[in-house]
């Protein structure tokens, strides 16, 4: 599946920073992880320092899927409020999902400062309404997360528009958020992990999965085998086909880049935005002081009706920031599309699924797709080693029909 299209800005910033052999002899290890994206990057931090023999492969150059289109913003709040969420599967879940995501913003802090990656930084998220009508929505989020122990504060239209120069009719203002290049990380994690024994391949593509009393063998579009006892799937929205459940409805996004040196005059310094709107809108400044706007989502249908929307969403998105960010001069440069999955309850789906042996997933669907992915790495080190976890249930296949 082609699952960006554009020019992302980290993929033109960055090019391709390193080299990864393609597999071309017969090979074996403990676990193989396939997809060597953001997803796949982390699943092989957690199992190597688990002790884990671990190889990853990918069809594509390592990051060249949704990783180089992602926007990279890092917050604890998921596409679904959590007030909302509270509602579809208990409180108790519901705020359990919310602090795991938490948590895992400061994981990711760590793991970027253990493998020496400089571009990540702490920031705040605001959290507006898109219109008046949507302030009762704000004001029960604002009951729910507090209860739930989470560090927020209100903002009415007048703090909006002294303290940042925004043009919304209220908001909450959440302390803790990240904001990174996926792209970069994914990178720096797969050369950390390399020199502790991982092997990475890419342009390895896997054709077919043969399942075995003791494991898996793996076979390649060369023809060249790969054995191991289990088998993690970290493909995203391109492992759909495997699953015999419709577990995610696949979604077109957008995102532009602003000229370097838009955000040295935005008022918005170390703030995510994003609003309640459906789709929503989201901003965020990044290190080289540009400004970078997405949203204006549609229904995925193919990679052409997507990527010719590219243009109109460019006019699009730049009118919206500079309509929520009166008097700024947002001049677009660089302009994308990628293609991501939204699920019922705006979780992702981590762990076994009983059809497939010896396999597992980490499928961090949604928004909040990076840090998702850490709680799976987790998890399903966990499970691999043997271990029970107690947030296993709250991600398994099994809480759907």
């Amino acid at each position: 599946m082609n699952l960006s299209a554009g020019y992302p800005l980290w993929l033109i910033r960055d090019g391709i920073p390193f080299d990864y052999p393609k597999l071309e002899r017969h090979a074996r290890a403990d676990v193989v992880v396939i997809g060597g994206g953001i997803s796949g990057a982390l699943m092989a931090y957690y199992l190597q320092h688990a002790g884990v023999d671990t190889m990853v492969v990918d069809g594509r150059t390592v990051g060249f899927g949704s990783t180089c289109a992602s926007t990279s913003l890092l917050q604890y709040e998921i596409d679904t409020p959590l007030s909302r969420l509270q509602q579809m599967i208990g409180e108790r879940n519901a705020n359990r999902a919310y602090v795991l995501c938490a948590d895992a913003i400061g994981k990711l802090s760590e793991l970027a400062g253990k493998t020496g990656f400089s571009n990540f930084s702490g920031a705040r998220s605001i959290y507006y309404a898109a219109s008046t009508s949507h302030i009762p929505l704000l004001l029960e989020e604002l009951d729910a997360r507090k209860k739930a122990g989470l560090d927020l504060h209100w903002l009415d239209e007048q703090d909006l528009a002294k303290q940042f120069g925004i043009n919304a009719p209220a908001a909450i203002i959440s302390s803790l958020a990240a904001q990174t290049d996926a792209y970069g990380l994914t990178h720096a994690l797969h050369q950390y992990n390399i020199a502790r024994g991982v092997a990475v391949y890419d342009r390895t593509f896997i054709t077919h999965t043969d399942t075995r009393r003791n494991g898996l063998v793996l076979t390649t579009r060369e023809g060249y085998h790969i054995r191991c006892k289990k088998l993690v799937y970290a493909t995203g929205y391109e492992t759909v086909n495997l699953l015999d459940k419709k577990i995610v409805k696949l979604i077109s996004t957008y995102a532009v880049a602003g000229e370097q040196s838009t955000a040295s005059v935005f008022p918005v310094k170390d703030i995510l935005l994003w609003s309640t709107a459906t789709p929503y809108l989201y901003a965020r400044t990044t290190a080289d002081q540009r400004v970078i706007v997405g949203g204006r989502d549609e229904d995925y249908y193919s990679p052409g009706k997507r990527d010719a929307l590219i243009m109109r969403k460019t006019r699009q998105l730049s009118d919206d920031i500079r309509k929520l960010v009166p008097g700024i001069e947002f001049r677009p440069e660089f302009s994308w599309a990628g293609t991501f999955g939204s699920t019922k309850d705006g979780l992702p789906f981590i762990g076994a699924y009983q059809p497939l042996p010896h396999c597992f997933f980490a499928l961090g669907f949604g928004g909040n797709g990076i840090t998702f992915s850490q709680v799976a790495a987790e998890i399903v080190t966990a499970l691999i080693k043997g271990k029970k976890h107690n947030d296993a249930a709250l991600f398994s296949f099994d809480r759907i029909a």
